[in-house]
């Protein structure tokens, strides 16, 4: 039986914050650090100590709350090797297809350059979680702002390979947005229509949209179908490559209203 406790929560304009407790070794990480008040604020109202800061990547509305937090509680800052130089008090670097330990639990880094070079995201296969970052978001991915839209394909599509169970915990609240947009390509997908009005609604009384799972992912992300006739056939591209659809979806995005 897990002893482990996932709460997330918003913060900023539109990031969400993460934060997991074993509540057997009292070891406890946020998920990035968005915003150190608001970390701070979880912290308390649920009686923890921070041990541990895991960093995706360096963009400051994930970054800027690491030193805050470190002086309190001198917890340890673990991120990318790749961006070292950028991410605040680090203490631990890691780079993708690396294990580390953490309270007991086998932590896997996944290489995931695109949204920026060195991303990389957390999964817990133990705990049936994956920590994306900026990289896979409910619905959508990240804007590829300092790789190349290659990069983005492979970095997003090796979470294909995860348990349909994983539950997805992202970076940002998109999902509204993001399922407007997949519509446009995939009007006839019934899952795709329903996550519609879920999310419609939800956002509708302040609720977040997330996590998602992969499962729920795999029948409703356009980048994760990029295999779909119905995308295909709606983007002019039945004989492209899979790669080639990506590309095409996400640039398709950058310039949705």
């Amino acid at each position: 039986m897990s002893h482990i406790d996932m709460r997330q929560f918003m913060c900023l304009e539109d990031n969400y914050g993460v934060i997991i407790h074993d509540s057997v070794t009292g070891a406890t990480a946020s998920i990035d650090a968005p915003d150190a008040d608001a970390v701070e604020k979880q912290l308390k109202k649920f009686g923890r100590q921070l041990t541990h800061i895991f960093t995706t990547h360096h963009h400051a509305d994930h970054v800027q709350g690491n030193a805050q937090l470190k002086e309190h509680y001198g917890c340890k800052i673990i991120g990318p090797k790749a961006e070292a130089d950028k991410i605040p008090g680090i203490d631990i670097q890691v780079s993708g297809g690396e294990k580390f330990m953490w309270s007991n639990r086998e932590i896997f880094v996944h290489d995931c350059p695109g949204h920026t070079l060195g991303h990389i995201a957390f999964s817990i296969p133990g705990e049936f979680s994956l920590f994306a970052g900026d990289t896979l978001f409910s619905v959508g991915c990240g804007r590829v702002i300092e790789g190349t839209l290659e990069q983005m394909f492979h970095s997003v599509n090796q979470f294909k390979t995860l348990s349909t169970s994983t539950y997805v915990y992202c970076g940002h609240e998109y999902t509204e947005a993001n399922v407007k947009f997949a519509l446009t390509i995939e009007p006839e997908n019934k899952a795709l229509q329903n996550r519609f009005h879920a999310v419609a609604a939800m956002r509708a009384r302040g609720e977040m949209t997330c996590p998602t799972t992969i499962g729920e992912e795999l029948k409703t992300n356009p980048y994760l179908r990029c295999d779909s006739p119905e995308i295909r056939k709606n983007l002019g591209m039945e004989t492209a490559t899979d790669a080639e659809v990506f590309a095409e979806i996400r640039t398709r995005k950058n310039n949705f209203k």
